[in-house]
C-alpha cells in the first residue's frame, strides 16, 4: 500500500502539469487581460499597466507559463490576483476553499445517507411501491438541474415557509438547503448503484450459504452483501467527492455562498488568469488525492483486492 501511495503522489505533479498546460492554452485564448478590462471600471494608469506586463510576462505566454508553474511547485506561490487589487491568489483560495469543502462535505453526507437508504429499500422491496417511489426520487435527482432545485427550495422553504434563511454563510441553518441541493444528484447515482449491486450480490453463493445457515435476509444484506455491493459506490465517491468539495458554481451563486466556485466565475468574467489557473490546479490536485483515497478504501471494503 505504501508503494501505491508513493507512486500516486509522484504522479501528482505530472497530472497537474498536463492540466495546467490545457487550461493555460484555453485561458490565453481569452482576448485581453484584466489590465485592459475597461468594463470593470478599475483600469489602472498606463504606466502601472506596463509595469505589470513586464513583471508577470503577460505579453509572453511561454515565459508566463513556465515561471508560474515553477513558482507553484517550488514556492507554493499562485501569484497575485490581477483583478482584486493587493490580494494574492493563495489568500483568496485559502479563504474560499474551506467554505466550499464544508458545503461539499455536508452534501456528501446527505448523498451517502439518502442514496444508501433508497438503494437498500429498493433492494429489500423490489417491485413494491417503496421501490418505485425511491427510484422515482432518484430519477428526479438526476434529471433536475441544481439551480432549479435550489431555486425551488428557496421559494418553498426559505420564502414561503421561512424555515431556512435565503442565503449567506456562517450559521448551521445556512448549510442545510445548499447541502441537500448539492447532494441530490450524487445520492441518485448512489441509490442506483446500491440497488443494482445488492440485487446481484444477494443472489451470489456466499449469501445463499449464509441464508442456508439460518441468517435472516436483512442480516445477510447488512452484514455481508452491502459491503461487497458498495464497491461501485466507493469507486464513484472519489470523483464525486472531489467535484462536490470544490463547490458548485451555480449553488454558491444561488445561495450567495462565498466559496471557490464564485471566485472562479468572477475570475473568468474578469479575465484573471492567475486565479483561473489556481482554481483549476486546486481541483485537479483534489481529484488525484480523492482517487487515491478510493483505491485505499477498496482494500478496506474488499480484502481480496491486491493494491500492489
Amino acid at each position: 500500500m505504501l508503494r501505491l501511495i508513493v507512486y500516486r503522489l509522484l504522479q501528482l505533479p505530472v497530472i497537474v502539469s498536463v492540466v495546467f498546460l490545457v487550461t493555460f492554452v484555453l485561458v490565453w485564448v481569452i482576448p485581453g487581460n484584466p489590465l485592459e478590462n475597461a468594463e470593470s471600471g478599475k483600469r489602472p494608469p498606463p504606466e502601472v499597466v506596463e509595469a505589470m506586463k513586464r513583471q508577470y510576462n503577460l505579453d509572453n505566454p511561454w515565459n508566463f507559463g513556465t515561471t508560474y508553474l515553477k513558482n507553484v511547485f517550488t514556492k507554493g506561490d499562485f501569484g497575485p490576483s490581477l483583478f482584486y487589487q493587493d490580494q494574492k491568489v493563495s489568500d483568496i483560495i485559502g479563504g474560499s476553499l474551506p467554505v466550499s469543502v464544508q458545503v461539499g462535505a455536508a452534501a456528501m453526507v446527505v448523498a451517502v445517507f439518502l442514496g444508501t437508504m433508497a438503494g437498500v429499500i429498493g433492494a429489500l422491496k423490489p417491485g413494491t411501491f417503496l421501490d418505485f417511489s425511491s427510484m422515482a426520487l432518484t430519477l428526479v435527482g438526476v434529471s433536475l438541474p441544481n439551480f432549479v432545485v435550489g431555486s425551488l427550495f428557496l421559494v418553498v422553504f426559505a420564502t414561503m415557509l421561512q424555515w431556512f434563511p435565503t442565503g449567506g454563510w456562517g450559521r448551521i441553518d445556512q448549510v442545510i438547503l445548499p447541502a441537500i441541493t448539492l447532494g441530490l444528484m450524487p445520492s441518485a447515482y448512489i441509490a442506483r448503484l446500491v440497488r443494482l449491486g445488492l440485487a446481484d450480490v444477494m443472489s451470489s453463493d456466499f449469501v445463499r450459504t449464509a441464508r442456508a445457515k439460518g441468517l435472516s435476509r436483512n442480516k445477510a444484506l447488512f452484514k455481508h452483501a452491502l459491503k461487497v455491493a458498495y464497491l461501485p459506490v466507493v469507486s464513484y465517491l472519489g470523483p464525486a467527492t472531489a467535484s462536490v468539495m470544490t463547490g458548485s458554481f451555480v449553488i454558491e451563486k444561488v445561495f450567495n455562498i462565498p466559496g471557490m466556485g464564485e471566485h472562479f466565475v468572477n475570475a473568468v468574467l474578469n479575465k484573471d488568469q492567475f486565479l483561473i489557473l489556481a482554481v483549476v490546479l486546486t481541483y485537479a490536485s483534489m481529484l488525484v488525492l480523492f482517487n487515491l483515497v478510493v483505491d485505499i478504501a477498496y482494500a478496506w471494503v474488499d480484502p481480496r483486492i491486491d493494491l500492489s
